[in-house]
C-alpha cells in the first residue's frame, strides 16, 4: 500500500502550513457497482471562501483507468446502486431539506430525478432486491404522522408540495424559537442542536415516475430507527432501534428487528443481554450478521470488545465470530458466497482488513500486512474489495483489492497531488514498559529541519475515547501532527491502557481507574523520549481532546513537568458530565456507579478536584454547541484555575460548532484552533 507510486520525490518541498488543511480531501462511503467495474464514492472538500464543506459523488473504475465527477451540487451523499446497476440513488440537500434523487447511469451528465419530497427530508436510501422500491428514513412528530396518514386529499404536485412544506416548517420552527422548550425525554439535544421531538421512521417508495407517487410509512414508534437492509426475498426489512421510548440513552438497549412489509409488524431478534445494531443479511438470505456490545446491570459494557455475531435470518441461536480474535470490529461486509465476512479491525495502531469463515470461525488477514487504517469498505459480487484507507504519508485515498490478490491498488490520488509539494515527516514506532509492566506502543515525529545533536521542544498529544486508538495512519490527526512538526516540535503520542486495539483486558485496565493509570503509561513514554536526547525537558507542551482533554488537565494537576498545556473539549467533572452529556453510560460503565451512589469516587477521578494544583499555563478550547461534552465542563475548569491560582489561563469558545470541531467544524474555526494551539506552545516553549 506504500508503493502506489503516486508521490514522487521532490527536493523543492516546503513544510506543511496551517492553511494546507483546506487542501485535504476526505473520501467516504465507497459502493461497488453490481457488475464490479465501478466504485461510487463521496469526495469531501473544504471551501475556504464559503467556510463550509462540499460533497460530490464520484466514480472510479476498479482497473484504475479513470476517475470522474458524477454530481456537481456540492451537497450530495450516500450513493446506492440499483440491483441492475442502471440507476444510482443518492441524497442531496440542494433544496430546503435533504431528499433522495435517482440518476440514470446510461445518461451520465443528465439531470437526476427527485424521488422523495418529505417535509423533514429523506435519507439513507436502500434498494429493494427487485429494484422497484427504495426504503429510506425520515424524521417526524406524532402529529405530523397523523396528518400524513390522512386520506382526505390527493397529493398536490411536487412544486406546490415543496412550497407548502417549507412554509409549514418555517412557521413551526419560528414558533419553537419563541416558545419555552419543554423537555420530557433524555437526551434532549445531540450533535450541535436541541432535538425537535422528531424521530426517524422507516418508509418505502416505488421508483416509478408520477406526481401521485406517495411513500408508505412502515413504523410509528417514537424512537430513532436505524438504516434498513432488505431481506433477500424483498418481503421484510432488517433494522435496529431502542427497545423503549423512555430509556434515557437509546444506545444502551438497541435490538435487531425483522419488519414484515405485509403486516407492518416487527419480530425482535436479539435479547436484553446485548445492545445490537447494524444488521446485514447474507447474500443467500440464510443469516443476519450484526455488531453488539454485552449489557450488564443497567448499561452497555463499553469496555468490552465490539463483537461480530450471526443469527439465522428467521430467528434462532446467535453465534459470535470474533470470540478468539480479541479485537473490536469496524466496518464489515459479507463474502459473495455467504461463506464468511470481510471486516476492518483496529489492531496495534493500524486498521487492517480481515476475513472470518462461518464454518471454522478462523480469522485471517485479507491482504499483505502494512501500516494503514481502513475507514470504510464495500465488497463486489466476485469478492473484490473497495476501501478507503490512510497511510502515514497520506490522510486518505480509495483503494481496490482485486479478488484473490493481496496487493492493493490506489484508485485515487486526490491528496497525493498536493502532498508531492510538501515535506511529510517520517513516523517512528516505539514500544516501552509502563510501571505496571504492560508494553505500551507509541510513535514520534521529528521536527522539520531536524539536526542530530540538537534538542527540540516536545508536543505530547493524547487521544480521546478513552477507547480510541491512534497510530501512524490516523487520518484525523495527519495534518495536525505534521503542522506541529513543521512548527519545530517533536511530536509524541501513544496508546495508554484503556485504548482499543490491544485486547479486551487492555481496555478493562481502565475500569474505575481514570487518571493515574493512563498518566503512568503516558509519562513513562515521555521519559523514554527524553532518554533519546533530542527532547528538551524544559520545553515540553501537552495537549489532547475529549478524554485526551481530561488527561491533559489531570496530568497538569499532578505534575509541573510541562511548560504549557492546551486542553480541548475535555471532561473535567465526571458527576456534572453525567448530568449534561448524551452519553452518561460512559460513567456508569467505566465506574459501575451512578453519581448519587458514590459521588466521592467520581470527584476523586475528576481533574477539577486537582485544578487548584495547576501551575502550568493553560489554554482551554471548547465549542459552544458541544452536547457530547458540554461547555460547562470548560467553564468550570476555567473558573477553578482562574480563582484558585495565579496560573496564566485562557478560554477560547467557538460558536456554532460541537464536539467534532477539530474534525468537521467550520473550516475557519479549525484553522483558528490549530493556530492558537501552536501560538500557545511557542509562547512558553520557544
Amino acid at each position: 500500500i506504500y508503493s502506489n507510486g503516486k508521490i514522487p520525490m521532490n527536493v523543492e518541498k516546503r513544510p506543511i502550513q496551517v492553511d494546507d488543511l483546506y487542501k485535504i480531501v476526505k473520501i467516504e462511503d465507497p459502493q461497488v457497482s453490481p457488475d464490479g467495474q465501478w466504485v461510487a464514492f463521496v469526495k469531501v472538500t473544504l471551501d475556504k471562501l464559503e467556510n463550509n464543506y462540499k460533497r460530490y459523488i464520484w466514480l472510479a473504475a476498479v482497473d484504475g483507468s479513470q476517475v470522474y465527477q458524477l454530481t456537481r451540487g456540492g451537497k450530495d451523499t450516500t450513493p446506492r446502486w440499483s440491483p441492475d446497476g442502471n440507476t444510482l440513488a443518492f441524497v442531496s440537500a440542494r433544496g430546503d431539506k435533504p431528499q433522495i434523487y435517482l440518476l440514470t447511469m446510461s445518461a451520465l451528465g443528465g439531470e437526476a430525478r427527485q424521488l422523495t419530497n418529505l417535509p423533514s427530508g429523506a435519507v439513507m436510501p436502500e434498494w429493494s432486491p427487485d429494484g422497484k422500491q427504495v426504503a429510506f428514513l425520515s424524521p417526524s412528530l406524532p402529529q405530523e404522522r397523523i396528518k400524513e396518514d390522512s386520506k382526505d386529499q390527493d397529493a398536490p404536485p411536487v412544486d406546490q408540495l415543496e412550497a407548502k412544506h417549507r412554509k409549514e416548517r418555517i412557521e413551526h420552527d419560528e414558533k419553537k424559537r419563541l416558545d419555552p422548550y419543554v423537555m420530557t425525554r433524555i437526551p434532549y439535544r445531540e450533535g450541535t442542536a436541541f432535538r425537535d421531538g422528531r424521530f426517524s421512521q422507516v418508509y418505502v417508495i416505488t421508483t416509478e415516475e408520477g406526481d401521485d407517487i406517495k411513500p408508505r410509512r412502515l413504523t410509528d414508534f417514537d424512537v430513532d430507527h436505524s438504516p434498513v437492509k432488505w431481506a433477500i426475498d424483498g418481503q421484510a426489512l432488517y433494522l435496529s432501534h431502542a427497545q423503549s421510548d423512555v430509556d434515557d440513552e437509546p444506545f444502551n438497549q438497541m435490538s435487531i428487528y425483522r419488519l414484515d412489509l405485509e403486516t407492518e409488524t416487527e419480530m425482535r431478534m436479539t435479547d436484553d443481554t446485548e445492545s445490537a445494531f447494524a444488521p446485514l443479511p447474507s447474500p443467500d438470505g440464510q443469516w443476519i450478521a450484526y455488531l453488539h456490545y454485552p449489557r450488564r446491570k443497567y448499561h452497555v459494557d463499553t469496555q468490552a470488545i465490539l463483537r461480530l455475531t450471526i443469527r439465522p435470518a428467521d430467528g434462532g441461536e446467535a453465534r459470535t465470530l470474533n470470540l478468539d480474535f480479541d479485537r473490536s470490529i469496524d466496518d464489515f461486509a459479507w463474502l459473495p458466497d455467504s461463506s464468511g465476512l470481510i471486516f476492518a479491525a483496529p489492531s496495534m495502531g493500524d486498521g487492517w482488513l480481515f476475513q472470518v469463515k462461518l464454518e471454522s470461525g478462523e480469522v485471517t488477514p485479507l491482504a499483505a500486512a502494512g501500516t494503514f487504517r481502513t475507514a470504510a469498505l464495500s465488497v463486489s459480487k466476485t469478492g473484490g474489495v473497495a476501501f478507503v484507507a490512510s497511510i502515514p504519508t497520506n490522510p486518505g485515498e480509495l483503494f481496490w483489492l482485486a479478488p484473490g490478490k493481496d496487493i492493493h491498488q490506489a484508485l485515487t490520488d486526490f491528496n497525493a497531488q498536493w502532498l508531492k509539494d510538501v515535506i511529510v515527516q517520517q513516523t517512528h514506532e516505539m514500544w516501552f514498559d509502563s510501571p505496571s509492566g504492560k508494553k505500551i506502543q507509541g510513535w514520534y515525529i521529528l521536527p522539520v529541519g531536524y539536526e542530530e545533536g540538537k534538542q527540540y521542544p516536545l508536543a505530547l498529544n493524547i487521544h480521546g475515547g478513552p477507547r480510541a486508538m491512534w497510530g501512524p495512519s490516523e487520518p484525523t490527526m495527519f495534518h495536525e501532527w505534521q503542522f506541529h512538526a513543521a512548527s519545530g516540535y517533536v511530536v509524541f503520542y501513544c496508546n495508554p491502557r484503556g485504548a482499543e486495539g490491544y485486547g479486551e483486558q487492555f481496555m478493562r485496565d481502565l475500569h474505575r481507574a481514570w487518571g493515574d493509570v493512563a498518566m503512568d503509561d503516558i509519562m513513562a513514554g515521555v521519559d523514554v523520549m527524553l532518554e533519546k536526547g533530542f527532547v528538551d525537558s524544559d520545553r515540553m507542551a501537552i495537549t489532547g481532546g475529549s478524554y485526551g482533554g481530561y488527561m491533559t488537565a489531570w496530568i497538569v494537576g499532578h505534575t509541573d513537568r510541562f511548560r504549557c498545556a492546551v486542553t480541548q473539549r475535555g471532561v473535567y467533572n465526571l458527576a456534572s458530565f453525567y448530568g449534561t452529556s448524551d452519553v452518561p453510560s460512559l460513567i456508569t460503565s467505566d465506574f459501575d456507579v451512578e453519581p448519587w451512589e458514590d459521588i466521592t469516587l467520581l470527584w476523586q477521578h475528576s481533574p477539577l478536584a486537582y485544578a487548584h494544583n495547576i501551575n502550568t499555563p493553560l489554554l482551554i478550547i471548547h465549542a459552544e454547541n458541544d452536547y457530547r461534552v458540554p461547555i460547562e465542563q470548560a467553564e468550570q475548569l476555567f473558573a477553578f484555575v482562574r480563582r484558585a491560582t495565579d496560573t496564566p489561563v485562557e478560554m477560547v469558545r467557538y460558536p456554532r460548532d460541537g464536539h467534532e470541531l477539530s474534525r468537521s467544524g467550520e473550516p475557519e474555526h479549525r484553522v483558528s484552533r490549530l493556530t492558537r494551539m501552536v501560538e500557545w506552545f511557542d509562547r512558553y516553549c520557544k
